[in-house]
């Protein structure tokens, strides 16, 4: 098992309600493919760096997390397509 970051950037125009309910998603989505949670931070709505898709601010949560290597390709696809996720991006540690 190694030991992985997740670095998510939602929509911030969403209501706080549905950006839990999206992070719930996203955890029980790591759940399902055997990974281990083992912390959630949600950073909360930051200014981006550069517009992504016409927006300038998102919301950060930051999951560290314990799973197989194969995981974060098959996350990552599912994120990709998920229309509030402006950026995924995972980091072995």
């Amino acid at each position: 098992m190694n030991k992985y970051e997740l670095l998510l950037i939602l929509s911030a125009s969403n209501e706080e309600g549905d950006k839990d309910a999206l992070v719930e998603k996203v955890s029980k989505l790591l759940e399902a493919k055997g990974a281990t949670i083992t912390s959630v931070d949600k950073w909360g709505n930051k200014k981006l760096a550069y517009p992504i898709n016409f927006k300038h601010d998102g919301y950060y949560v930051l999951f560290n997390l314990e799973a197989e290597a194969k995981v974060p390709a098959e996350v990552q696809k599912q994120l990709n397509i998920t229309a509030d996720v402006y950026r995924a991006m995972f980091i072995r540690k």
